[in-house]
């Protein structure tokens, strides 16, 4: 009987991407645990609340800082330097921009742990309400904060290895973070009782330990492979200031996702009590097919399509896209149908237990069924964007970026106020259908016109 087997250049994407999806989904698996004993232990009332605002805030500047914009201007940057003038000269341009990173990240940690109160009104007004939840959750974040310099330090390592095609530490970084929780939470589970105070704050230290254990790990894979990027004072060379043009607009890009997951949080706050660990179990689950599939794709696609355009190879960066895009929407298929179809039961298999009752089954159920909706869509995106970034392309993303905002944020005061909180859900897919739809009409016109 015949049998598919991809070889060439499919062949050595899938194997890459498997690395990637392999290591993503030991990561889905331990985050999976995680949850299952945050639920177990702290359940999904306004002390789980406090927590996961605590770790939602880094996560926000996490992505606005650390990953989105940062990859998309530091990686087509370093992946074209190291095509063209070699490896001592990309490192340097590493070590440049490490450099500058840790003075910013520096500053925004002494100002978030002196303003915390502040920073938090402005992101949650709604747990003002509460002044002893509000103190709880001024003090979780407070703990909980640095791990964004932590991890601002590992995604920088975690790029210079991807352009190298070694992506099997930074992929299994996330794990440690799992673990770590776990171990925290588990640690002081036989003495909660009935106060589950001393829950949340095992779990908050579980986090900043973790980008310690992330940063220990990324520096021995840095060792392992033979690479060394230490920070050094910035200087405006020729690549940093190419980095630079591209990581303004893609940061304001970056930016526009984070107001959606600003409102996000904003709105569930000021919902009925449950509505920010709804969403929090809800978005678990959902986020299993973007990260196995969507960020496997598009970590491996991203540099490879850069140093193709640097090699002046643009068809096969088309072809190496069109490749991705059809891998996967085959791989997303099944959870799209799964997350429509069996909410309610795929909610209760994994998190209804001890304190998670059946009133938080439900309403993470229906809004898990409201991100399915654009789940496709944001796996998409994924081997999309690439495109426009490895080209050198910002702009472009960004202002759809703010177009698709404008409608998903528009549509979140609209749909909270009739739908509790998975109008939140369903607004963020359809927003992402927009931003979707509109990259896709761009790049087939440009392509049409003969514009790479």
């Amino acid at each position: 009987m015949p049998t598919f087997r991809p070889t060439g250049p499919a062949a050595k994407f899938l194997a890459r991407v498997g690395t990637v999806s392999g290591f993503t989904m030991v990561s889905r698996v331990t985050g999976f645990l995680r949850d299952v004993v945050l639920a177990w232990v702290i359940g999904a009332g306004p002390i789980a609340d406090a927590f996961f605002i605590a770790q939602r805030i880094p996560n926000h500047f996490r992505a606005l800082f650390a990953e989105g914009a940062f990859n998309a201007a530091f990686v087509p940057t370093y992946a074209g330097t190291l095509e063209r003038d070699g490896v001592a000269r990309a490192t340097r341009f590493a070590a440049h921009v490490l450099g500058a990173l840790l003075i910013v990240q520096l500053v925004i940690l002494a100002a978030a742990e002196i303003w915390t109160r502040g920073l938090l009104i402005l992101i949650t007004p709604g747990f003002g309400r509460d002044p002893v939840l509000g103190a709880l959750t001024v003090d979780l974040t407070r703990i909980t904060f640095p791990y964004l310099l932590l991890i601002t330090v590992v995604t920088v390592y975690s790029a210079v290895l991807n352009a190298h095609h070694r992506y099997a530490a930074a992929a299994a970084s996330p794990i440690l973070l799992n673990v770590a929780i776990v171990a925290c939470v588990l640690a002081v589970a036989p003495f909660v009782g009935l106060d589950k105070t001393a829950a949340v704050y095992a779990a908050s230290i579980g986090v900043t330990l973790s980008g310690l254990m992330q940063l220990g790990q990324i520096l021995w894979a840095m060792r392992k492979a033979g690479l060394a990027a230490k920070p050094e004072r910035p200087v405006l060379d020729e690549e940093v200031g190419t980095f630079l043009k591209r990581l303004g607009p893609a940061i304001v890009g970056s930016g526009a996702a984070q107001i959606a997951m600003f409102v996000d949080t904003i709105l569930a706050a000021a919902l009925p009590h449950g509505a920010v660990s709804a969403m929090y179990y809800a978005d678990r689950l959902y986020q299993l097919p973007i990260g196995v599939i969507a960020i496997a794709v598009g970590t491996v696609l991203l540099p490879d399509l850069s140093r193709r355009f640097a090699a002046g190879d643009d068809v096969g960066a088309r072809r190496a896209q069109k490749r991705a895009l059809l891998w996967s929407i085959a791989l997303t298929a099944p959870f799209v149908v799964a997350f429509l179809a069996f909410p309610e039961l795929l909610v209760r298999l994994a998190f209804a237990r001890g304190a998670f009752d059946e009133a938080a089954a439900l309403r993470a159920a229906a809004t898990l069924r409201a991100y399915g909706v654009g789940l496709l869509a944001i796996v998409l995106l994924r081997s999309v964007v690439p495109g426009f970034h490895a080209r050198g392309d910002t702009r472009t993303p960004m202002w759809v970026a703010f177009f698709g905002i404008g409608v998903n944020v528009a549509l979140k005061f609209w749909l909270s106020d009739r739908f509790d909180v998975s109008g939140l859900a369903f607004a963020t897919s359809i927003g992402a259908w927009v931003n979707l739809a509109t990259l896709v009409i761009i790049d087939r016109r440009r392509a049409a016109a003969g514009k790479s």
